[in-house]
């Protein structure tokens, strides 16, 4: 009869998954710091609990080998023990102070909002830990992370917030256009330079043609600063985010021009998290402080 499964702990699991590996208690005892006896006794107690022996023992050197009982204990152990781990990394990022943080982002985050979130986060929990990674744009996935920025919406069980919406300039000789906003009809087949086929590009060049603009791609090249040059250079005209030109001396430079287009072209920026996690008191200001710069940012624009 079955005992109460109580009666499993971890560290048989954690016992039993060792053997596995390794196929004989001796290397897994080696591996686990323990006696060879102690883990003779846990899996003993484990075999107890579920009703049945987990391990068949040939003796001798020759390597053990697993129960049809004991595939289904150790498939069901192996997810426990990782919920374990998760439990374990939840309850240290929960502590505030010296608390962690992980937080996927993109570059134009990472260069006008984290700076402002790492700096006040600093200020109020100087031990915490602050780990910052960049998330692929095609394929952004939450997993581990405690927040996620994005250029869009993600799949998967999350929460989200609405940071800004950034609209897209033309960015064009200084005689090319007329001063104001340019109707984006005027770009059809209108020579331009742009980014790789990327996914975010691909999303821009199908925005345009949804607008009745399709334009002839001349020269395309990776950065947006490297794209601006070609268009000073005569080469076409470009359609950039506006954070791109934000602080840059495109403005002031008498060779450019830049406008607003009709309609404009927007990309709304999300901050992420997942949906049912309680959330530290250091994710909790994250989030409010990464709303108070998007903010701030938005009204610059």
């Amino acid at each position: 009869m079955l005992r109460p499964m109580a009666d499993v702990e971890l560290r048989h699991l954690r016992t039993m998954d060792a053997i596995a590996e390794e196929g004989t208690f001796g290397r897994a005892a080696a591996r686990l710091g323990y006696t060879q006896s102690s883990v003779s006794q846990q899996i003993a107690a484990l075999e107890k609990a579920v009703g049945g022996a987990v391990f068949d023992r040939p003796g001798g050197p020759r390597p053990v080998r697993i129960t049809p009982l004991g595939e289904v204990v150790l498939a069901h152990g192996r997810d426990l023990l990782t919920r374990a781990e998760s439990l374990a990394d939840a309850v240290d990022r929960f502590r505030a102070g010296n608390g962690r943080i992980d937080i996927g982002t993109f570059p134009a985050v990472s260069r006008l909002i984290l700076p402002t979130v790492v700096r006040r986060l600093l200020a109020e929990h100087p031990g915490c830990d602050i780990r910052l990674s960049e998330v692929t744009p095609e394929d952004p996935q939450i997993g581990d992370l405690d927040l996620l920025f994005h250029y869009g919406r993600i799949e998967g069980d999350v929460e989200h917030v609405e940071l800004l919406d950034e609209p897209y300039l033309l960015v064009a000789d200084a005689d090319a256009f007329p001063d104001g906003p340019v109707r984006v009809k005027l770009l059809d087949d209108a020579p331009m330079v742009a980014w790789p086929s990327t996914h975010h590009q691909k999303w821009l060049e199908r925005t345009l043609a949804g607008h009745g603009a399709r334009p002839r791609i001349v020269f395309r090249t990776a950065g947006h600063e490297t794209v601006v040059s070609m268009v000073r250079a005569g080469i076409g005209s470009a359609v950039q985010p506006w954070f791109a030109l934000y602080g840059s001396d495109a403005w002031s430079d008498d060779r450019l021009s830049i406008h607003r287009l009709r309609p404009s072209p927007t990309c709304t920026w999300y901050l992420f998290w997942p949906a049912g996690r309680t959330q530290s008191p250091l994710v909790t200001r994250a989030i409010e402080v990464a709303v108070e710069a998007a903010a701030e940012l938005a009204q610059q624009m």
